[in-house]
């Protein structure tokens, strides 16, 4: 695995103008170059008072960030260690495949008063539903490894994650590319969009899967 693609994301520290660049400079480089994975290592949690300097112009460049690299045109990937929320939260929630390691929690950031109501919500919510986001999104209530795999949050529970990340790489570094791109967001429309809405989408890929399929051929 090329380690140039692969970031560590420390969520004890609040979003920061090097962590965007870093993030951009990881984008940059799977844009450019054809990647097939993008990883991100992401572990730690801030502490109550971890936004103290924050504003709200550094936090939309993050959350631009991470839109970008939810919609890169590779297979990107997240492992998760130790407690984990914050930036690395936000994350881990933005990643395809998500792995945690036994001793993972994910936790909303708190002030004492209430969670951060960051993208990390928004993300928990559309991957468990209300219901079963409410007291991590409500009341900061961690979630644990083994609440992540049977809610679908994380793809794998492993006890050695470079072995899993490398299976994972094996299994899907060759899947990367702008149709990977069309297939998750097709994937993320289809929980709000209903069908007379998403039917154009569809055909579009649709049409675009037929045309490459007659383009391959043999003549």
């Amino acid at each position: 695995m090329d380690e140039a693609l692969t970031l560590a994301v420390d969520g004890r520290r609040p979003p920061t103008p090097v962590a965007v660049k870093e993030l951009a400079a990881l984008c940059d480089r799977v844009e450019d170059g054809g990647h097939g994975v993008a990883v991100l290592r992401v572990a730690g949690a801030p502490g109550p008072h971890w936004a103290n300097g924050l504003d709200t112009a550094l936090v939309t460049k993050w959350e631009r960030a991470l839109r970008r690299f939810e919609r890169l045109p590779a297979v990107t990937v997240a492992v998760a260690t130790g407690d984990t929320g914050g930036t690395a939260l936000d994350a881990f929630l933005a990643a395809d495949l998500r792995l945690v390691a036994p001793d993972t929690r994910l936790v909303l950031p708190s002030d004492g008063e209430a969670t951060w109501p960051g993208m990390a919500a928004f993300r928990l919510v559309r991957l468990l539903g209300a219901g079963r986001a409410r007291r991590a999104v409500l009341f900061g209530d961690p979630i644990c490894a083994e609440d992540t795999l049977a809610s679908g949050l994380a793809d794998e529970l492993v006890d050695d994650p470079d072995a899993a990340l490398a299976d994972l790489v094996h299994r899907y570094g060759a899947d990367g590319g702008s149709e990977l791109a069309v297939r998750r967001q097709l994937l993320l429309d289809a929980a709000t969009t209903p069908f007379e809405d998403a039917l154009g989408s569809h055909l579009a890929a649709c049409d675009r899967a037929l045309r490459r399929t007659t383009t391959q051929e043999p003549t």
